[in-house]
């Protein structure tokens, strides 16, 4: 077991209880609206065990994966390629380090600002699945196409024994998953 959450409440909301366990997906849903951003910024921080939580037991603490940022300064004069961000982000003897280049287009040279939204997030993803297949990682900036490529990831590394805990804002995964979480959201 990675994770047990016996219940998660605060005086906006309740997250009921669930295990996270090897080899498992956990969508857990937010529901988009004005809250989405904190509330799902405010539970990776507990699964990544950042901050604590007395019905949470983190046995191993996931990784987010972030979304690429890059200076603007840095962006304008001197961007970062595939090549630079893998070699600062990744570890160099996964296979999922280069798993980026099986897109015919993209290169070691490739800037990763001219990546779209999606090709970004992969990037992150791979550098991330290359140091461990424990994540936390939400859809936010893709669009359909883009959100079901990068599920159809997570589902791949899920059935070689990773383990995983999406933040989303719709139901299109529910009967996708291993385990479905609703956030329940208190009247103010």
């Amino acid at each position: 077991m990675l994770i047990e959450n016996k219940g998660i409440e605060t005086n906006r909301f309740y997250i009921p209880s669930f295990k996270l366990d090897a080899g498992e997906i956990v969508v857990l849903n937010v529901f988009n609206g004005a809250h989405f951003y904190e509330t799902a910024l405010f539970l990776k921080d507990i699964f990544c065990g950042r901050i604590q939580n007395e019905n949470v037991t983190v046995h191993q603490n996931l990784t987010f994966i972030e979304p690429f940022s890059e200076a603007k300064i840095r962006r304008f004069f001197y961007p970062i390629t595939v090549g630079e961000y893998l070699k600062k982000n990744a570890n160099s003897v996964s296979p999922y380090t280069t798993k980026i280049y099986e897109t015919e287009w993209i290169h070691e040279k490739t800037k990763v600002n001219r990546l779209d939204e999606k090709h970004r997030k992969i990037l992150s993803l791979y550098a991330n699945l290359s140091k461990t297949k424990s994540i936390v990682f939400d859809l936010r900036g893709q669009g359909p196409q883009g959100a079901k490529e990068i599920y159809d990831v997570i589902k791949d590394i899920v059935k070689k024994g990773g383990s995983t805990i999406l933040l989303d804002g719709f139901d299109d995964m529910k009967n996708d998953c291993t385990k479905y979480v609703e956030i329940q959201w208190k009247k103010d």
